[in-house]
């Protein structure tokens, strides 16, 4: 198995406020949209069917962000979701989210760790994390807190970036690049590995690059005319470098499309 290592020398505690910072960031949000990742909602969908999710189903949704995808499935599968994540104005975006959809009878979020998940043993029949697990300091730690709090039989589900990292190029290997999902992503195999070593059994791959290109086409689409709102509405980029991050995106976009990076649909199971 390949050793799991952190591609810049920050602090975990460090890298998880930073990551949480960069999602609540408004030049984020508006390159990004809601969902936060690729493919959208209907990738989310597509999640909840992998998992088989039913009414009566209680679902986690690990790094929940604005609520996007807990509201997802809780519309599409009548399921209880409980959402966690550390960003206190995405806790606030993501009420609000769920109250004007007219789920917050459904839906609830949470401030807590994928590393210390805030719950007891066997409490959940399903787990979900999308495009977060390849952010987080300690990946066998948060595998292993996602099985724990599954009762048995329970289904995990991700869909994240995949990267090979021998060929990752050195300029995407800082801190821009960890937030926005490249530098710590891995292959799929390594993510199975983790998850296997876990416990997760009976695993479902799928590849879905294309949610990844048409993500990145957006975001470089998007980065003209953040100029334009930098300057004109005075957005706070929380110390972030606009021209570094036009910088970053193109060479992602580069990465993406010679086959250096992708992304997968990973589902497993806690055996009975």
């Amino acid at each position: 198995m390949e050793q799991v290592r952190t591609a810049i020398p920050l602090e975990p505690l460090e890298v998880k406020s930073c990551c949480a910072n960069f999602y609540q960031n408004d030049l984020v949000k508006m390159l990004l949209g809601e969902s936060f990742h690729p493919g959208g909602v209907a990738l989310t969908k597509h999640l909840g069917e992998v998992l088989r999710l039913e009414p009566e189903d209680k679902v986690l949704d690990v790094a929940s962000g604005r609520g996007a995808s807990a509201i997802q499935l809780a519309q599409s599968f009548g399921c209880q979701v409980v959402g966690i994540d550390l960003g206190v104005s995405n806790l606030k975006a993501a009420r609000e989210a769920a109250e004007k959809a007219g789920v917050s009878h459904l839906v609830s979020f949470e401030e807590g760790d994928a590393e210390r998940l805030p719950f007891g043993e066997g409490v959940f029949d399903a787990v979900i994390s999308e495009c977060a697990f390849c952010t987080f300091p300690d990946k066998p730690t948060a595998a292993a807190e996602m099985y724990r709090i599954l009762k048995p039989g329970g289904r995990m589900g991700l869909t994240d970036m995949t990267v090979n990292v021998e060929e990752l190029p050195e300029d995407l290997n800082g801190l821009l690049s960890w937030v926005a999902c490249i530098a710590d992503a891995r292959p799929a195999a390594v993510y199975r590995q983790i998850l296997e070593k876990s416990g997760f059994t009976d695993f479902v791959e799928q590849d879905q690059s294309t949610a990844l290109v048409a993500l990145a086409d957006q975001v470089r689409g998007k980065l003209v005319a953040a100029d334009l709102i930098v300057k004109i509405k005075k957005v706070d980029l929380n110390g972030l470098n606009l021209d570094e991050g036009k910088r970053m995106a193109k060479r992602a976009a580069e990465v993406i499309r010679q086959g250096q990076a992708g992304y997968c649909l990973l589902a497993a199971i806690k055996p009975l």
